[in-house]
Formats: structure tokens, C-alpha cells, sequence
């Protein structure tokens, strides 16, 4: 081994490495938010002196410190409910980050071309690039826009309200823009010797044009906080079962499940709530389909005197060879009848349903049923007497595009059951928590969060926290909401703001790559 060489790519890629853990500590549980401020510099400093393919090297690294910091808890599902071995679970989550790392990589090289052959600051530069990418990851082959760099904000308040205009993007192009700007500052001296006519007076314009949008976004912040939105207060109450995932299907379990849903709802009932809402899947048998079972929830529901909202599997269509399921939130009024069902649209990739299912045929889902999960179509809210809410089904929540099309036209809160038991007690359920207070802020709309072993609570429409269940705790929570009917601009329009990025990118992109090939023609 040559030890030098060795040398030379540790003294090459090491600010990678920092970057992308310092990235990792600001996301739940640590939540060092501030380091997401100022760790990617290190990074956006080294690249100054790389060539495009150890820029693209420098980002796959930094991806994977960055991805794996954040997403090492998704090797707990595979090993304890997958049949995984440890060491292949740790190595599939390593296989995920790896392509995640694409993303990062492909922003460095990007990032690493640009800053050569323009004199526009990192401090636009970065950001456009990394919200463009950020975006791209929240679609492509299904999305997973988890670990996105503005999710760490979650308890910035003050910040984050910019995200009824702009979405979670908003925060991420701040957030990576003043990582540019600390960039600039330290490549100064750098770019006026290196960049010929270097306009520094029109860097320190960028610097200043940042300082004020920093300044307006914290003045927006703290308007929105303060101000008072229509809408009305209501008491909803939380059943949080805490049911173990190995026993939530076994048949010798289900009258047992049963009856914890069924003491605590009467425990629940007893705070006079307008709705108690049942997490993810928590019957324990497919409603509608088992008689027994179904007559007797429809009889508690005939002793609570509130609406309850619960999830369940569901039959959809039953073939030959197979049986249709829907991952579906079911209502029912205070007479025990049905009076809303949404079947869940966005499915979770190799939990409901296997991605690439000809080519992947080898492959099982990680949730085994008896039979396939299909995808709703509707995006329909449910009515009871204090207002409209949509119910978004686990990881549903973390699509904001998704999301904001239950609320372009009207709503007044949002439900959200989950099963985050497969995560067990590492950062995942907190990290799925924080990223459900960004949809909240998104579309001005409080959110009432039910899951399984925790961690569930409510949220105000200014994305504030207030009450939170812990991990693994067999408890009712009950709150006071208040409804808000306020259509955000980002409710109705969506993300025109990342759209001008992708313009701008596009744009830049084009001249820079046509400005190279006429310097090697």
C-alpha cells in the first residue's frame, strides 16, 4: 500500500467526511440544528481545488457520512422483521446511501464546474443546485425526500414559516446558502487571484441581498407566529396502543389487541373529545370482513359517543389467484356507521409493495399478508362536526406534494397514523415526527399524530409541538387543537418556488457547458 497516496486522498477528502457528519448531528435526536449552518463548508472549501471527477468522489463521501448518519436506523426493520442478518441489513442501508450519495455527488461535480467557470457566488450557487437535487430525490423511482437539509429546522420556528410559501425547500436554500456565503468568504482572496476582474462589489451585493432575505424570513417568522387565524378550538384524543409488531397479526393476540383498543378508547371517551383517533393498521383484523370482530368495534363505537377514526387493511377485489388489499383510515360516526374510508396512495417500496416487481421477482415484501397492497387514488377529506381533515397514512407525510393536494381547495387539520414500531427505539420515529411539523407549517393546518408506539401528539398550524407521547407507551393523550382554514400560497401553488430554481439552473448549466465547449473547440 502505498502510504502517500494514502495520504493524499485523506488530506483530499477529509472535509467531505466532516461535513457529512456534522450534517448527520443536526437531524433528531441530537438536533444540533446550528451545525447545519456552517457544516457543509468544509465541504464547499475543498472542492474549490478539485477537479470535477474528485468533486463528484468528494460528494459521493460526504453522502455517505451524511445518508448513513441519518438513515442507519432503517437496518432495524430489515434485521428484527426482514430475516435479515445484521451484517446484510447494515449493508443494504449502505446500498441506499450509496445511491443517495448520487445526489450529493452529481451536486458536487455540478457545483465544482460552475464555480470555475462563472463569477457568481456559492452562496446562489449551492443552494439553486442542492434544492433542485432535493426535489429530484423527492420523486424519482418513488421518492424518498427523507434527510433533507431543511427538515433540521424543525425546531427553528421562527425560520420555518417561510414554508407556507416555499415549502421545506424554502429552509433548505437558506440553510445552504449561508453555508455558501461562509464558503466565499473564506475562497475571497482565492477567486480575485484565480478569477480574472473578479466583481467583488457584486459578491458583497449577493452577501447583502442574502443578509436581507435572512432578515425578512425572520420578520415573516415572527409575524406568522404572532398573528390570530380563523378557526376554532376542539379536543381530540390520541389511543396509542403500543402493540408490539410481532404480535399485531398473531391470531392468538387479537382479542387481547382488542381489548387494549378497547379500554383505552373508553378511557379516551371519558375527556368528551370530537374525535379519538386509533393509529396505522391498529385492528387487528381486516374490517368488513370479519363479522365477529367488526360487530363488536361497532358496538364500542355505539358507547364512546365520539367519531372514531382507526386504520385497517381492507379488501379491495378478490381474484383466483390472489387478494387486493388497501392500507386504509376508516371513520365512524357516532352511530357506528362508515361515514368516510381513504385508502393510502403513496405505498412504502418493499414494505406494501415491490418496486420493479418483474425485474425484482425474487424479491418479498419486508410486510408479509395475504395478499397485495394497492394504491388509492382519492384525495378526499373526512367531515365531523368541529371540521374536514385528511388522514395521511405513515410515511405519506413526509411527500409535501402529496400532502398539499388534500388542501388546495379548503380543510381545516390534518391526521396522521402511523406504525413506526419497526424502527424500534433508534432516531427513526423521532426524525418521521419532526418532518410531519413541516406539513403542518406547509398548509396552515394543525395536525393530530397517532401512532402506534410513539411517538404521537399534536401540532399547532405554526408547527409548534404541543404535547408529544414518548417511545413504547401504552397511554391516552388528549389536547385542545384550533382548526385553521387558512389556504397557504404553497397549499394552492405548490412548489413554484423550487420550479424557478430548476429554471435557473437549467439556464446556467446551458451557458456554462456551452462556454466549455467552445474553450476546447
Amino acid at each position: 500500500m502505498d502510504m502517500n497516496n494514502v495520504k493524499k486522498q485523506l488530506a483530499l477528502f477529509w472535509p467531505s467526511c466532516l461535513s457529512g457528519i456534522l450534517l448527520a448531528l443536526s437531524f433528531p435526536t441530537l438536533d444540533l440544528f446550528p451545525l447545519a449552518w456552517i457544516g457543509l463548508v468544509p465541504f464547499l472549501l475543498s472542492l474549490y481545488e478539485m477537479k470535477p471527477k474528485q468533486a463528484f468522489h468528494a460528494g459521493l463521501i460526504m453522502g455517505l457520512f451524511y445518508f448513513f448518519g441519518t438513515l442507519y436506523w432503517i437496518y432495524h426493520s430489515i434485521n428484527h422483521y426482514g430475516g435479515v442478518s445484521f451484517i446484510t441489513s447494515i449493508l443494504l442501508v449502505a446500498l441506499l446511501c450509496s445511491y443517495l450519495s448520487l445526489y450529493t455527488g452529481v451536486f458536487a461535480f455540478l457545483f465544482s464546474i460552475t464555480f470555475r467557470n462563472t463569477k457568481l457566488p456559492a452562496l446562489l450557487i449551492a443552494p439553486a443546485f442542492w434544492v433542485v437535487l432535493e426535489f429530484l430525490r423527492s420523486y424519482a423511482f418513488t421518492g424518498f425526500p427523507w434527510s433533507s437539509i431543511g427538515y433540521s429546522q424543525y425546531k427553528f420556528l421562527a425560520i420555518i414559516q417561510i414554508a407556507d410559501i416555499t415549502g421545506v425547500y424554502g429552509v433548505s436554500f437558506l440553510v445552504v446558502s449561508v453555508n455558501g456565503a461562509a464558503a466565499d468568504f473564506f475562497l475571497m482572496k482565492k477567486r480575485i487571484k484565480d478569477v480574472p476582474l473578479f466583481p467583488l462589489s457584486q459578491t458583497t451585493a449577493w452577501a447583502s441581498a442574502l443578509a436581507l432575505c435572512l432578515l425578512l424570513s425572520l420578520a415573516y417568522g415572527i409575524f406568522r407566529l404572532g398573528e390570530d387565524r380563523p378557526g376554532s378550538q376542539f379536543k381530540a384524543a390520541i389511543v396509542q396502543g403500543d402493540i408490539a409488531q410481532d404480535k399485531k397479526w398473531d391470531p392468538a393476540y387479537e382479542d387481547k389487541v382488542a381489548e387494549i383498543y378497547r379500554d383505552l378508547s373508553l378511557r379516551a371517551s371519558s375527556e368528551s373529545p370530537s374525535l379519538i383517533v386509533w393509529p396505522e393498521s391498529s385492528v387487528p383484523f381486516i374490517f368488513g370482513y370479519d363479522k365477529k370482530f367488526t360487530s363488536d368495534l361497532q358496538e364500542l363505537q355505539g358507547q364512546l359517543g365520539s367519531p372514531l377514526l382507526f386504520g385497517s387493511v381492507l379488501i379491495k377485489e378478490k381474484k383466483k389467484d390472489r387478494v387486493l388489499l388497501s392500507n386504509s383510515a376508516v371513520l365512524l360516526d357516532d352511530d357506528g356507521k362508515v361515514a368516510y374510508t381513504y385508502d393510502k396512495i403513496h405505498m412504502v417500496p418493499f414494505g406494501e409493495y415491490v418496486p420493479l416487481g418483474k425485474i425484482l421477482f425474487f424479491v418479498n415484501k419486508l410486510v408479509s399478508g395475504i395478499g397485495d397492497y394497492t394504491p388509492g387514488t382519492r384525495y378526499i377529506r373526512a367531515h365531523i362536526s368541529s371540521g374536514e381533515f385528511a388522514t395521511l397514512i405513515c410515511y405519506e407525510i413526509i411527500f409535501p406534494g402529496l400532502v398539499r393536494k388534500f388542501y388546495t381547495n379548503g380543510g381545516d387539520f390534518m391526521v396522521n397514523i402511523t406504525n413506526d414500531a419497526w424502527f424500534g427505539t433508534t432516531s427513526g420515529p423521532y426524525q418521521h415526527f419532526s418532518m410531519a411539523v413541516f406539513r403542518a407549517v406547509e398548509n396552515r393546518k394543525p395536525l393530530i399524530r397517532a401512532a402506534n408506539t410513539g411517538i404521537s401528539g399534536f401540532i399547532d398550524s405554526n408547527g409548534r409541538v404541543l404535547s408529544e407521547t414518548g417511545l413504547f407507551e401504552r397511554v391516552v393523550a388528549a389536547g385542545e387543537i384550533k382548526t385553521d382554514t387558512t389556504r397557504s400560497f404553497y397549499s394552492k401553488y405548490g412548489d413554484l418556488f423550487t420550479y424557478v430554481w430548476i429554471v435557473f439552473s437549467v439556464i446556467l448549466l446551458t451557458n456554462i457547458f456551452s462556454k466549455i465547449r467552445k474553450s476546447v473547440m
